[in-house]
């Protein structure tokens, strides 16, 4: 069609040039780079999958890293790399059915064999793997883990093809797609470790299968991570970059949110809860989690071998006080240490003594200690409790102190470190005599808290805590088919937990985070699982 002939051409121009201007803007607004500020509690301590047992580095390994199942921006388990598994009617077989277009982030397939090579790693002692112990359903894992005359070969874990994966188990285990899904049953690139040894992890070195590759690592500063072009849903991937910044001191993390700096911290100052929900309304998230904050006791170390001195320090701790005053109410008081609402299970085992009053508490817990030798006349209790820092933990810990002061006579010195340094000293065996400590479900089931206590597992038992009962009967519960005995027998080991006090358990947790309205689909649930690539960043 011709143009009119009394269009000028100099008009012609400003209409071409603001077509133009307006063509380069859409452009250049859709080119823009989306970028994601997100806080959390701390350093990762390693990003190598199979050595980490932390929240920290879960949520950054979840955006590297995919295993055979996942979980959605519910936290409900989903199809991973593998689109679809078989179960054998005993429940001891599972073959899964990888994603033909699953590919590493270098452009790699995604083979059945990766998995197999991932699994010998985790489960090959000199691994030193902090979750291998919760592989034991595999078939000889466990004889592979402890050097009980069973080599990789004879690990339960098989590649029928190069998309095909089998697992065989040693028993029907109830969660066991749930262990595949945390970051210990991730796969790893066997090329890439082979090449660069433990220096896999680096930035630009890293080889990842997840939503995103690894771009810098700088301790006390940030983690970035960019988005993996590579990966089989790249296209709904609706962020390109996000910035993981370890928020210590909880307060900055609130002020940097204030800012504008962050658009999600994990967690804040309890005492502003009720303000910062004035303030932000609905961006303000406390929601139900599987977890327990706790204190261990070193039970190889006298006195706090001694029963009666760990009982009697556990009555003394008003743990409605610490819910109300110091956590005002984000955190529930615990008399259990596993928290209610658990799957594959009844009602927890509670401590004896949550019926009476706290002073009724405190007088048996003063007898308990004149038994074992301490109190007014006898010898003076003096007790080191170490923490990580941050704000909340201090308050629990000045609280806590003057609670066995007033309660008991007992002078107690405070030890803080930042987290990484607070758990790396807990896991390699370091000294103490108290420490705190906390446990977020990976599952729904108690075994994952009971394992804890296990004499078999050094890196998690932070007490040091050895029973040959307990253990008998967890070992007992392990070979259990019948989920309904398997709860009988878990109950059992709860009970001995709850008599012997290994740990005192003081409070369940709660995911509290803030998030800007700007950022869609974090959900926060009970197992804690948001990944990036469910999540939107609006203008």
């Amino acid at each position: 069609m011709g143009l009119p002939h009394r269009v000028s051409w100099k008009v012609l121009g400003l209409v071409l040039l603001a077509a133009f201007t307006t063509q380069l803007t859409v452009s250049s607004q859709s080119a823009a780079e989306v970028i994601y500020h997100r806080g959390i509690d701390g350093d990762p301590d390693t990003l190598d999958p199979q050595k980490t047992s932390g929240t920290n580095e879960s949520k950054i390994l979840r955006d590297l890293f995919e295993g055979l199942v996942a979980h959605d921006a519910m936290g409900k388990l989903i199809p991973g790399v593998a689109q679809s598994w078989d179960v054998s009617g005993d429940g001891k077989t599972y073959t899964f059915h990888l994603r033909p277009t699953a590919k590493w982030s270098n452009g790699d397939p995604i083979q059945a064999a990766d998995f197999v090579f991932s699994f010998r790693r985790l489960l090959t002692p000199d691994t030193a793997a902090r979750y291998a112990s919760l592989y034991y359903p595999i078939l000889a894992a466990e004889k592979l883990h402890k050097r009980l005359g069973a080599g990789p070969d004879d690990l339960g874990v098989e590649a029928s093809d190069s998309q095909t994966l089998i697992i065989r188990l040693e028993r029907s285990t109830p969660y066991f797609l749930e262990l595949l899904a945390l970051q210990a049953a991730y796969p790893l690139h066997p090329g890439n470790l082979r090449m660069n040894g433990s220096d896999f992890v680096r930035p630009e070195v890293l080889v990842s299968n997840g939503a995103y590759t690894l771009v810098e690592n700088v301790p006390n500063s940030h983690v970035v991570l960019k988005k993996n072009h590579e990966y089989y849903d790249a296209d709904g991937v609706q962020i390109d970059t996000v910035y993981y910044h370890p928020v210590k001191d909880v307060s900055a993390g609130v002020r940097r949110f204030l800012a504008g700096e962050l658009h999600s911290v994990s967690d804040f100052p309890t005492d502003q809860y009720k303000s910062l929900r004035d303030k932000f309304g609905a961006q303000v998230s406390v929601a139900p989690s599987l977890g327990t904050y706790y204190l261990a006791f070193n039970t190889q170390k006298q006195p706090f071998s001694d029963s009666r001195i760990r009982n009697a320090l556990s009555m003394a701790i008003d743990r409605e006080f610490l819910s109300e005053a110091i956590w005002s109410g984000t955190m529930l008081p615990a008399y259990s240490f596993i928290p209610p609402g658990i799957g594959n299970y009844g009602q927890p085992a509670e401590a004896a003594y949550k019926a009476i009053t706290l002073i009724e508490r405190e007088e048996a817990a003063r007898q308990l200690l004149r038994a074992a030798g301490y109190g007014p006349g006898l010898q003076a209790l003096n007790v080191s409790l170490r923490y990580n820092e941050s704000d909340n933990n201090r308050r629990t810990m000045v609280a806590i102190a003057d609670m066995w002061k007033n309660a008991l006579g007992i002078n107690t010195t405070l030890i803080n470190s930042d987290a990484t340094a607070h758990f790396s000293h807990l896991r390699n065996g370091g000294d103490f005599d108290v420490a705190r400590g906390g446990w977020i479900a990976d599952y729904s089931d108690p075994q994952n808290f009971l394992f804890l206590f296990q004499s078999d597992n050094p890196g998690l038992n932070y007490s040091r805590y050895r029973n040959p009962e307990f253990d008998d009967v967890m070992r007992r519960a392990a070979d259990q088919t019948d989920l309904a005995v398997r709860a009988q027998l878990l109950h059992t080991a709860d009970t001995i937990i709850a008599r012997d006090v290994p740990y005192v358990p003081l409070l369940f947790y709660a995911h509290r985070n803030i998030i800007s309205k700007k950022l869609k689909g974090f959900y926060p649930n009970p197992v804690g699982a948001n990944a990036t690539r469910f999540m939107q960043l609006t203008p």
